[in-house]
């Protein structure tokens, strides 16, 4: 499973950001950037293959089971 390895959280948030909603340059501003181009880099290594990641088993077993009330088979 791909995991994203960096996170982070800001304290105090409401002191973090000045009149106009911006995030004041601090080190808080600093990792918040860093967490945002490893998510971007993320979804540039992984977007073109996103049907393969996001193919799940539970989702096609409830296809499997809509076709076969559909076409009213036993089974596949």
């Amino acid at each position: 499973m791909i995991t994203i390895p960096n996170q982070s959280s800001v304290a105090r948030a409401l002191q973090e950001f000045d009149a106009n909603g911006r995030m004041k340059p601090s080190s808080y501003y600093d990792r918040v950037v860093d967490v945002c181009e490893e998510l971007m880099k993320f979804t540039l290594l992984t977007r073109d293959v996103s049907a393969h990641l996001t193919d799940r088993y539970s989702e096609r077993k409830e296809d499997a089971a809509k076709l076969v009330q559909r076409v009213k088979l036993k089974s596949i």
